[in-house]
């Protein structure tokens, strides 16, 4: 199930698009699933910023196979309707998203390599991969079923970051990085294209 954004990394949502290009409507799909997916409910914040998912592509009918059939990616995708490719091509596109990860990724990363980062950060750090902690045990598909029937609990559960945090009634800084980052999590129209 690729997806690229959400963990704390990956393209930028315009680096997204670039890689979707020869795929026309995979950007829009895909972007509206991964903001349905990845959202924490109980939160009502999403799980990091921005990205595509999307899985069970088949070659032959609609570009989302996800569960939720009344939300904006499933309703998108039967706007544009079956979008046949050959497996070829799928496996193109897949190897494009594989192969745009460190392009886009590294000069976010050089970046931000001397910014100061100290006890304040780091807890912060620990506090979001809770959010991740979250989502996987919540709503993950994967860890979910593997779960549900009997997979080796300690195989599943490796995915898990080792150390994350929980605050009760965590408030952030006001006009801190957090604080702006907050205004992030929640589903964006990054290239002014809503439908």
């Amino acid at each position: 199930m690729p997806h690229c954004g959400q963990s704390g990394g990956g393209c930028s949502p315009p680096d997204c698009l670039q890689l979707c290009l020869p795929y026309s409507a995979y950007y829009p799909t895909f972007k509206r699933w991964c903001d349905e997916y990845f959202y924490l409910k109980h939160r009502q914040e999403t799980r990091g910023v921005g990205g595509l998912f999307f899985d069970y592509l088949d070659g032959r009918g609609q570009l989302y196979g996800g569960p939720n059939l009344e939300g904006e990616a499933a309703r998108y995708s039967h706007e544009v309707g079956p979008v046949p490719q050959t497996w070829e091509e799928q496996f193109a596109f897949v190897q494009s998203c594989g192969n745009s990860f460190l392009p886009a990724y590294l000069p976010i990363a050089e970046r931000h390599q001397d910014r100061d980062y100290g006890d304040r950060e780091r807890n912060f750090q620990l506090y979001r991969r809770g959010r991740y902690v979250e989502f996987n045990l919540v709503y993950d598909r994967g860890t979910i079923f593997g779960l549900q029937t009997n997979g080796r609990t300690e195989s599943i559960l490796m995915s898990l970051p080792p150390l994350a945090r929980w605050e009760y009634g965590y408030q952030l800084k006001p006009n801190s990085p957090e604080a702006e980052l907050y205004n992030y999590l929640k589903p964006q129209d990054w290239l002014g294209e809503a439908s």
